[in-house]
């Protein structure tokens, strides 16, 4: 089978995840290729996430180079398993770009999500006028198909609130996000009416940072923590106009969660937020 032109961000895990076992275990390429009984460019393609791998090579690998960690070795089992078409967002494939199917692949397969918004909300909590006015006004302009598809898309990845076991939930927005009068007003009021009905869910955490906040928190970028099955599976995606991007090293996550923490900390609590967006709402 010829190596993969685009692996998803998953894939990609899988293979980056199998590196760092390697080089933690002070293994070359050249030796973990001789033990599979292989040549090191096959090694290579596989911690690229270019050419998949079975399970009983991640069982051996992960023998090969000493990993005791049952839990880690079984997840990353499960995502060999995982196949292309296996679920929704394969459909999208060929008509959104990459990133779109890995952001919903990632919230997918996260047992928590923690987003940072500045200015506008999670794209899993906009309702469909809001989304599309977001697209709409995306610069060179979108194709109409491609309007749709983008809209349509960013609707499905709510699918996974509707689970008999959703991840745990939470999200911290900047004021300013309150404001924003995406789509005008009517479709603003809305989208913030449909927030306040989100927050009444016991595994949604809502907290929002008011302008008056004196403690500064870096809340310029869009930020989202997932949890993964097991914490060496924790992936960041940080948003940005020109594209997103995925960060999973140890010192990244940890730099993260900190600022994590420090948003959730100068923000007012659930309730407080709550009656925060009865004000906004009323304001609108």
């Amino acid at each position: 089978m010829p190596p993969r032109n685009i692996p998803t961000a998953r894939q990609a895990r899988l293979g980056g995840e199998l590196r760092k076992l390697r080089e933690h275990a002070g293994r070359t390429a050249r030796e973990a290729a001789a033990m599979m009984s292989t040549d090191q460019a096959k090694i290579s393609h596989i911690e690229a996430g270019r050419v998949g791998i079975s399970e009983d090579r991640i069982r051996r690998l992960s023998a090969f180079y000493d990993c005791e960690d049952e839990n880690l070795v079984e997840a990353l089992c499960a995502i060999a398993r995982e196949r292309r078409g296996q679920y929704w967002w394969d459909d999208y494939r060929g008509i959104l770009a990459p990133g779109f199917l890995d952001i919903a692949e990632l919230e997918h397969h996260a047992t928590g999500l923690h987003y940072l918004q500045p200015v506008t909300f999670p794209g899993i909590l906009q309702i469909e006028e809001y989304a599309h006015a977001l697209f709409a006004g995306a610069i060179p302009k979108l194709p109409d198909d491609e309007l749709k598809a983008r809209v349509e898309h960013r609707m499905k990845r709510r699918e996974i609130l509707d689970r008999d076991e959703p991840p745990k939930f939470e999200a911290t927005i900047h004021e300013a996000a309150l404001h924003m009068r995406i789509g005008g007003r009517k479709v603003a009021r809305r989208q913030l009416e449909y927030l306040l009905h989100v927050s009444e869910h016991p595994e949604f955490a809502l907290r929002v940072i008011p302008f008056t906040r004196d403690v500064f928190v870096e809340v310029t970028q869009t930020v989202l923590y997932a949890n993964g099955v097991v914490p060496q599976l924790d992936t960041v995606h940080v948003d940005a106009p020109i594209g997103g991007g995925f960060l999973d090293t140890a010192a990244t996550l940890g730099r993260y969660r900190v600022l994590l923490d420090r948003a959730k900390h100068a923000a007012l609590s659930r309730g407080e937020s709550r009656s925060f967006l009865h004000r906004a709402i009323k304001e609108m």
